[in-house]
């Protein structure tokens, strides 16, 4: 064994930025987290009366057709009279496929991952359809506001962090991360935000003004002045902020799909999905004690972070299926940057 002072430095390092890599593992812990958050989100009091139906899910079907606005109605007509009931059967459902895509992550419950995930498939997809509109998709909602929806987000990623071995051992990066289907979900997801941020709805005078204006209704005071110094400032700006920004993201879709510096585009749609989360969907309302989700600024970072790991050379990708050459790949021990831990 070579005792050199260079090449122990060097192996010194990199071991450290193994332990610092992105990690399928991490990710996966990361996605059942924010189950976890919504599923806390779900048991706040406002969620257990009528005006969740009446405010939130209601309103979800203005403007949607017939075949999307009609069954959220009904739905929402059905559960009003025993709402208490059911939304602790909504909150209890999210506590369970978090905790499950964390127990199944971590391999605490092998095979545990895979059912959790399912269950979050249909669950989401059906939250999308029947409580959400679409997520605003066919009503030219704004990606600034959380367009095309947050559930359909916890979809992509999940198919994308779908383990290759029934336990989520997995000795290379989750085989989907950095594949053709990634690549295709990350550019039709950015690609179609920015062509919704170009529809005349989102192209109005004062547009993104009047947007962080109603963000900031009913939030706490700090976060409250932060937003409507925002919205001031932008009053008055014609389309081309909109237009800036949709080009951004469609300049961001494209550009690592194509793998074109990918880092680089990868970054710069962690710092756009940030100053989404903030001035847009002002931290998905999550202050304000009616919020039933982070929104899609997490989902977003953690999708980039994903892509990250799988498509801008990340030193995971050079481990091929089998090999034991680096047996911390996919640890449970690893995570998204220091680690997460057994129980």
């Amino acid at each position: 064994m070579s005792t050199d002072p260079l090449t122990i430095f060097r192996r010194g390092a990199s071991s450290q930025r193994a332990r610092r890599r992105v990690t399928p593992t991490g990710l996966r812990v990361a996605l059942g987290a924010i189950w976890l958050f919504d599923g806390m989100l779900q048991f706040q009091p406002f969620m257990f009366t009528r005006s969740f139906v009446n405010d939130v899910l209601v309103p979800s079907a203005q403007g949607d057709p017939g075949f999307v606005a009609r069954p959220t109605l009904s739905i929402a007509h059905f559960i009003a009279p025993d709402i208490v009931a059911w939304n602790a059967v909504f909150a209890t459902i999210q506590v369970l496929i978090g905790a499950g895509v964390i127990l199944g992550a971590l391999r605490l419950r092998p095979g545990l991952l895979r059912l959790a995930l399912a269950g979050s498939f249909a669950w989401s997809l059906l939250v999308w359809w029947l409580s959400e509109g679409l997520g605003g998709a066919l009503t030219a909602g704004s990606p600034l506001s959380g367009a095309p929806g947050a559930v359909i987000l916890y979809v992509i990623i999940g198919v994308l962090l779908w383990p290759g071995h029934p336990t989520g051992e997995d000795i290379a990066p989750a085989p989907q991360l950095g594949g053709t289907p990634a690549k295709a979900a990350w550019i039709g997801l950015w690609v179609f935000s920015g062509f919704l941020l170009l529809e005349p709805a989102n192209q109005a005078k004062g547009a993104i003004s009047s947007l962080i204006t109603q963000a900031a209704s009913g939030e706490p005071g700090f976060l409250n002045r932060l937003l409507s110094a925002a919205a001031r400032s932008l009053q008055g700006t014609g389309p081309w902020l909109d237009m800036l920004l949709a080009f951004a993201m469609l300049a961001i879709g494209i550009a690592v799909a194509f793998n074109f510096q990918s880092r680089a585009f990868l970054a710069a749609s962690i710092v756009l999905a940030i100053a989404i989360w903030i001035f847009g969907e002002a931290l998905g309302g999550i202050l304000t004690g009616q919020g039933t989700d982070p929104n899609t600024g997490p989902l977003l970072v953690l999708f980039a972070l994903g892509m990250w790991a799988g498509v801008a050379g990340s030193p995971q990708t050079s481990v091929e299926p089998g090999s034991r050459g680096d047996d911390t790949a996919d640890h449970p021990t690893a995570g998204l940057t220091s680690g997460a831990m057994r129980g």
